[in-house]
């Protein structure tokens, strides 16, 4: 237990100086709190704004490749389709009776008709390579050597069509690709019917109108030369300046050329061959997410400092305020007057008006407080007096040292009682049931009903309360000793009431045990003393005593002007205040 009781008379130093050293790391200015309020509310928001902007910018992203897997996809759709339609067509001139009879002069006339308006050409080419026809020019024009040897003897060996690749044709005098399909003539020989169509054909099928801003596309054939481009830099017949990757491979990837970063989808045409790439830089791609962090950044940074801007113009306020509200405390604290403020700020305004009532409030206390010292010293003087006259009379009426103590005591006490109503009520003064009810409490007996007060408010002064308490007093120990408590059956009515200005106060016994006059000269009592020197003297009352067969009956007018007196004083005073 004594090592418990160390460590904690130990501990608890400690604790309180750890919560001191914290209070005084956080002792900052208003604009310090302001600051910082300020950017716990804007950084997490736009933290939140990056982040979403973020999320929206990849989902951008799939969006814009899901498009490019699209178009490029429609492309390659678009290339087969033309292709399809060119094997359809071949497919057409190898039942043309023309070709059946080894009729090439028909043959052309027939083909020249049926392309007409079209983009494809007819040509016809046998085992040596050589062209024995071609729709571009008139028929027994020299044709030479077709220089597509590799796919043609693909087809021959197959016996498949076969599309080449793209290639500088000499009749043309373009970059065209042909279409091949075997055909075996009546007379034995294979040659081979050929549909061939310039590259630019594909100009309206590969364009920017089907891409996203900063991307280009392009058609590649199987050995990776362009056969048609949206972008300048990657011409027709030229090859394509990206690294491909691999054929069957279709989907979006990343590719780093000449120390730059591209974005690039691709779809792969089995029918063909050939691919079809879509590509854009890196750096474009990103650009408007980069742009957007950009403009965030620099909103989020504006918007911090004007925030910062204003926190500190709201401190520098607010402490300007509170300045005028230290200085405030401190007339308050010196006594003087504090007159309420404007603020901008309105709860300290609140604070100002509690300044100033403090001030008010402190200068009618320090009134009050000179008023009840006044009071304490005229009080003391009189109760001083009062309790001379108490001793000089007790002293005087008692038979025994016994009596005279225990009389004094009792009138002492119910003194006291008075006294301590008074300082209860302050200058407020003392209500004269509350009084009576105060005095006759120690004689009351068990039956209360024997004891009836009755009577309208009536305030009494301070001096006034003394006196009729002490007056009361007397009457109940008188009673309790000789009359009407000092039986059983005995009652005590008091009642007072107001009329012509001045209080009228009755105290009548009934039921009283009383005893025939002595014979000799009446002997009054302290209470009578009191009753008809204290009352008539200091209140300037008028006192009638009857004595009737059941008890006694006091009556007394007080002007009401004598019961007031030192309540107008002290509201005086106060009102002074």
């Amino acid at each position: 237990m004594t090592v418990l009781g160390t460590k904690e008379r130990v501990s608890a130093p400690a604790t309180g100086k750890g919560v001191a050293d914290w209070r005084a790391r956080m002792r900052h200015p208003v604009v310090f709190y302001l600051v910082w309020l300020i950017l716990l509310a804007i950084v997490p928001a736009f933290i939140f704004a990056a982040i979403v902007l973020n999320r929206a910018n990849e989902a951008q992203e799939r969006v814009q490749e899901s498009l490019l897997r699209t178009s490029t996809g429609a492309v390659s759709r678009v290339v087969e389709r033309e292709i399809t339609s060119m094997l359809s067509t071949l497919a057409f001139f190898t039942t043309s009776e023309q070709l059946a009879r080894n009729d090439l002069p028909g043959l052309q006339e027939q083909a020249e008709k049926a392309l007409a308006g079209t983009n494809s050409y007819l040509l016809v080419i046998d085992r040596n390579y050589r062209q024995r026809l071609n729709t571009r020019v008139p028929y027994g024009t020299f044709l030479g050597e077709t220089p597509d040897r590799v796919t043609a003897d693909k087809a021959f060996a197959s016996g498949e069509p076969a599309v080449s690749n793209i290639f500088f044709g000499q009749t043309a005098q373009k970059w065209v690709f042909n279409v091949h399909m075997p055909v075996t003539l009546p007379t034995g020989e294979q040659v081979l019917l050929t549909l061939t169509q310039n590259a630019e054909s594909f100009t309206s099928v590969v364009n920017r109108e089907i891409l996203s801003p900063g991307w280009n596309a392009a058609v590649v054939d199987d050995a990776g030369t362009v056969i048609v481009s949206t972008d300048g830099a990657a011409a027709v017949g030229r090859p394509f300046f990206l690294p491909l990757v691999p054929a069957l491979r279709i989907g979006v990837a990343n590719i780093r050329h000449d120390n730059t970063d591209y974005q690039i989808v691709t779809d792969f045409s089995a029918l063909t061959g050939w691919r079809i790439v879509a590509w854009a830089k890196a750096s474009d791609v990103q650009a408007p997410a980069t742009s957007s962090f950009v403009w965030l950044a620099a909103g989020g940074a504006i918007f911090a400092g004007l925030a910062a801007g204003a926190a500190m113009l709201i401190a520098r306020v607010v402490s300007r305020d509170v300045k005028l509200l230290a200085s405030d405390a401190t007339r308050l604290g010196m006594g003087e007057g504090v007159p309420p403020r404007r603020h901008v700020i309105t709860e300290l305004d609140t604070v100002s008006r509690a300044l100033s009532e403090a001030a008010e409030a402190r200068v009618r206390a320090e009134n009050e407080v000179r008023f009840l010292m006044r009071e304490v010293a005229h009080r003391s003087k009189n109760q001083l007096t009062v309790i001379q006259a108490m001793l000089n009379q007790s002293a005087g009426t008692a038979e025994s040292a016994t009596a005279f103590a225990d009389a004094f005591r009792k009138r002492v006490a119910g003194l006291a009682r008075s006294t301590d109503l008074m300082i209860a009520h302050a200058a407020q003064g003392v209500e004269l049931a509350e009084l009576a009810r105060n005095q006759l409490k120690p004689f009351t007996p068990d039956d209360a009903a024997r004891v009836r007060i009755a009577g309208p408010s009536v305030r009494l002064d301070s001096q006034t309360a003394q006196t009729l308490g002490m007056a009361l007093h007397e009457l109940a120990t008188n009673a309790s000793k000789y009359g009407a408590f000092a039986n059983d059956r005995g009652t005590v009515d008091l009642s007072w009431s107001i009329a012509d200005d001045r209080l009228a106060l009755v105290w009548r016994e009934r039921g009283a045990d009383i005893e025939p006059p002595a014979e000799g000269p009446e002997r009054k009592g302290f209470g009578s003393l009191v009753l008809e020197r204290m009352l008539g003297m200091a209140l300037q009352a008028e006192l009638e005593r009857l004595m009737h067969a059941d008890g006694i009956e006091w009556r007394v007018w007080i002007p009401l002007s004598q019961l007031r007196n030192d309540l107008a004083s002290g509201d005086g005073a106060d009102g002074e205040g």
